[in-house]
C-alpha cells in the first residue's frame, strides 16, 4: 500500500489476543506453519485416526462475514462433537450436524467484531478419535481501516500484552499509516511503534505495563477515529528455570507458588527469553506434523488427544500445558519435552488442585512467562508470538517510522 495514510478496507476493533499459527487445529494437513520447538511432551504411541477434520474458514481467519459460511466437516469419519464459543463471553453458538455426521454449521448469523474458538471431535470407523481447533474473528461494524488490532476492546490483559496491528495489505509509507496510531496509558509511560515487516505494527512501552493501568489506541482518518480501549490485570511474571526445572510465580512482586515443570529435551530444548501467553485453551490436539516432526513413514513423531490447559506462547509452537501421559516423578526431575513446558496434570484436566489446572485458572493472556538456563542456542526471535520483550529498546526504537 504506497497511499500516504491510505489505510482503506476493514479494521476489527476487537482482533485477535495475539497472534495465531497453530501447532494444533485442523488435521486436515493444509496451510503452512513456521518451522519450530513442537509443542508437546513425549507420550506413548497412539493409533492415528482415519477421520480428517476441516474447519473452514481455517485457524486465525478474521474479517469473516456474519453469514459466511463456517463449517466443520470430516472426511473418513464422522463428527461427535462440535462447539463453536465466543471467546469474550462464553456464549456458545446453536448449530445443526448433518444427518450423515459428516459436517457442522451455525444455525444462525454470528455476532460482529467476535472472536470464536471452534472445538470439534470426530471417530474413523474403528472408533479412533481426533479433534481440531480454530480460532476465528468476524467482521468489524467499521468500514475506514484495513487490518486487525489486539487485544479486544474491554478487555482485561497481562502486563506484557503489546498493541499489534496486523494489516491485510503490505504497508509502503509506514510513517504516514504510523502516524493515525496514538497509543496511550493512564500510567504515563512512553509507548512506541515497532514495524516487524510490511504487515505487522507493535506498540509497547520501555518496560512492562503497569498493572492496573488503562491503555488506549486511538485511530484516525480523514478525520474519522476509532479507538479502543484496555485495561492491564494485576502483575504476574512466572520463571521457568530449565535447569532447576521449577517454576516460579511472581504475583504483584510476591512469589505465590513454585511448581515442578519439565521443559525441553536436550534434543528439543525450549526456548529462552521472554514469551507472553496469546491464547487459552481448555483442550486440544498437539499434532508433531505441524511443526515438521514426523517419523521416517510420514506419521507424526507425536499425536496426542485433548491435551489439557494449554496456553500459547509462541506462534511456533511453544506451548505451556498440562501433561497427564508423564509420570508423576518427571515432574522436577527431568526435562522430557520437545520444547514445551509440562506441568502435571490429569487425562481430561478435571482435576483442579494439578498444577497445571491451577495455572491455567490463574493466568491470562498477556500474562509473561520467562525461561532461563535452557541448552537452547537459537535466539527467540521478538515477532514469534508477542515476545516483542526480547528486543532491546534502542533497536525497538528505531524500527519505529517516526522517531
Amino acid at each position: 500500500m504506497a497511499g500516504a495514510g491510505a489505510l482503506g478496507g476493514v479494521l476489527a476493533l476487537t482482533a485477535l489476543s495475539g497472534t495465531s499459527s497453530a501447532a494444533t487445529g485442523d488435521t486436515s494437513g493444509t496451510g503452512t506453519r513456521p518451522a519450530a520447538q513442537a509443542p508437546a511432551a513425549k507420550a506413548p504411541a497412539q493409533d492415528t485416526s482415519d477421520a480428517r477434520i476441516k474447519i473452514t474458514p481455517g485457524q486465525g481467519a478474521y474479517g469473516v462475514g456474519i453469514n459466511a459460511p463456517v463449517e466443520v466437516t470430516v472426511s473418513d469419519g464422522k463428527l461427535t462433537k462440535v462447539t463453536m464459543t465466543a471467546v469474550a463471553t462464553g456464549t456458545e453458538v446453536r448449530g445443526t450436524l448433518s444427518a450423515d455426521g459428516t459436517s457442522w454449521q451455525p444455525t444462525g448469523p454470528l455476532q460482529r467484531a467476535t472472536k470464536y474458538q471452534i472445538a470439534a471431535e470426530a471417530q474413523d470407523a474403528q472408533g479412533r478419535a481426533t479433534d481440531a481447533n480454530a480460532t476465528i474473528t468476524t467482521v468489524s461494524p467499521a468500514n475506514d481501516f484495513i487490518g486487525h488490532v489486539s487485544p479486544e476492546n474491554g478487555s482485561t490483559v497481562g502486563v506484557g500484552m503489546p498493541v499489534s496491528v496486523t494489516f491485510a495489505k503490505a504497508i509502503g509509507d509506514k510513517a504516514a499509516v504510523e502516524s493515525e496510531f496514538q497509543v496511550s496509558s493512564s500510567s504515563g509511560q512512553q509507548v512506541v511503534g515497532h514495524w516487524f515487516n510490511d504487515h505487522r505494527l507493535d506498540f509497547r512501552p520501555r518496560t512492562y505495563w503497569k498493572a492496573g493501568s488503562t491503555v488506549t489506541v486511538k485511530m484516525t482518518l480523514h478525520g474519522v477515529q476509532k479507538t479502543v480501549t484496555f485495561t492491564i490485570g494485576r502483575s504476574q511474571i512466572s520463571t521457568v528455570d530449565a535447569k532447576t526445572k521449577q517454576m516460579t510465580v511472581v504475583r504483584d512482586g510476591k512469589t505465590i507458588r513454585t511448581i515442578p515443570i519439565s521443559s525441553g529435551s536436550e534434543e528439543h530444548p525450549t526456548y529462552n527469553g521472554r514469551m507472553v501467553i496469546s491464547e487459552k485453551f481448555q483442550q486440544t490436539r498437539m499434532n508433531a506434523a505441524t511443526v515438521g516432526l514426523t517419523n521416517k513413514d510420514g506419521t507424526p513423531s507425536y499425536n496426542i488427544a485433548a491435551v489439557p490447559h494449554a496456553m500459547r506462547l509462541t506462534d511456533s509452537g511453544t506451548f505451556i500445558h498440562g501433561n497427564y501421559w508423564g509420570a508423576p516423578s518427571v515432574f522436577g526431575n527431568v526435562n522430557t519435552s520437545h520444547g514445551c513446558v509440562g506441568l502435571r496434570d490429569v487425562r481430561g484436566g478435571g482435576d483442579a488442585e494439578q498444577p497445571a489446572a491451577w495455572f491455567f485458572d490463574n493466568s491470562m493472556t498477556g500474562d509473561v512467562v520467562i525461561v532461563k538456563n535452557s541448552a537452547d542456542k537459537t535466539t527467540l526471535a521478538p515477532d514469534n508470538g508477542l515476545s516483542d520483550w526480547n528486543m532491546p529498546w534502542s533497536q525497538w526504537v528505531a524500527g519505529s517510522a517516526t522517531h
